[in-house]
């Protein structure tokens, strides 16, 4: 095997690590309030996520993937050890908030870990600003798409359901909470699964062993069945906080949470944008407690979610440059796209 070879292997294997722990930390997100709810098991709301992440790719198609590959720095710019560096410290930052319980973002880790090591290995000419200045304004504008959304589907729904017993609604909204739970694992497969796939493809544009920027079917294989394994083995603590500490979620609270957020995820998604699942489901789930009083939102716990939306893609950034400044001292890794 050439060094080159070696070296793309060494990175789409930290991709699919990487897409693993997506599914291990952030996927676990899009079906906390159904298991809290009991209305479904873990492991039959783990199968139903899973199969749902497969539904979003083929309704949506790859354009998230694009713009991971291609819109956060000049691929022509890329070189093998960028992209490793990326990975290296958005997985770093994956695995020390899912030891705090913490639901923060995959997606805005490894665009944190695009910069920090385009700016380590080029400088500012390397970022697309245009790209990531949208990237930015969606850390903010998508959770408060969950909220507002989910605040107001909360709302209508109680008003609809006033003059029905509380058993007779909550048995009916078990069922929709299924719908709803579908609904915002597909939103979740067509944005969150697609990064890796980015990542793969432009490490084989670097690479030179492919003339443009293209999504293989074994890419699209490979990572939807690693966040579909990450989903499976991992991500409970960040069930419980999702779940338990933000407010009381019943079936009628789970259902609005997760409409609103496969609404405002389909919505990012069809313009392109990357955002972070758990912002989305982290704002709607704060929306549902809303409601009824701002009081019924535990927003000690909301705050240190918030703040680590905050640090995430500066704190990746600094480990994904730091990693670059270690590894780019072995020549192998440096290799451009002409």
């Amino acid at each position: 095997m050439s060094s080159v070879m070696l070296v793309v292997t060494v990175i789409v294997a930290s991709a699919l690590i990487f897409d693993f722990l997506n599914g291990f930390h952030d996927a676990a997100n899009t079906i906390a309030t159904i298991v809290v709810t009991r209305t479904l098991t873990p492991l039959m709301a783990v199968l139903l996520a899973g199969a749902a992440n497969f539904i979003g790719y083929f309704t949506f198609g790859n354009a998230v993937a694009k713009t991971i590959g291609s819109g956060v720095v000049h691929m022509e710019m890329a070189s093998l050890s960028l992209i490793l560096a990326a990975l290296i410290g958005a997985i770093i930052w994956n695995l020390a908030t899912w030891l705090l319980g913490l639901p923060t973002s995959s997606s805005h880790a490894l665009i944190g870990g695009l910069i920090g090591a385009g700016l380590a290995a080029i400088g500012l000419k390397a970022i697309m600003l245009r790209g990531v200045i949208i990237i930015l304004l969606f850390i903010f504008i998508a959770p408060i798409l969950g909220f507002v959304g989910a605040f107001l589907v909360t709302a209508i729904t109680r008003w609809i359901a006033r003059p029905y017993r509380s058993s007779r609604v909550n048995s009916l909204f078990r069922y929709l909470q299924v719908v709803s739970s579908i609904a915002v694992s597909t939103g979740h497969g067509t944005n969150d699964a697609q990064k890796s796939m980015g990542i793969i493809a432009l490490t084989l544009f670097a690479a030179h062993l492919t003339p443009v920027f293209q999504l293989k079917p074994w890419i699209v294989i490979a990572c939807y069945s690693a966040i579909s394994l990450g989903t499976t083995f991992g991500g409970w603590r960040i069930v419980r906080t999702m779940g338990t500490q933000i407010t009381k979620i019943g079936p009628t609270e789970g259902f609005c949470s997760s409409a609103a957020a496969s609404g405002a995820l389909f919505f990012a998604t069809h313009l392109g944008i990357p955002v972070s699942t758990t912002h989305v489901i982290s704002g709607s789930i704060m929306g549902v407690g809303s409601v009824s009083s701002f009081g019924r939102v535990r927003w000690i716990t909301a705050r240190k979610i918030v703040w680590a939306w905050f640090l995430t893609i500066p704190l990746t950034a600094a480990c994904a440059a730091l990693a670059y400044y270690c590894i780019s001292t072995f020549p192998h890794f440096h290799v451009f796209h002409q």
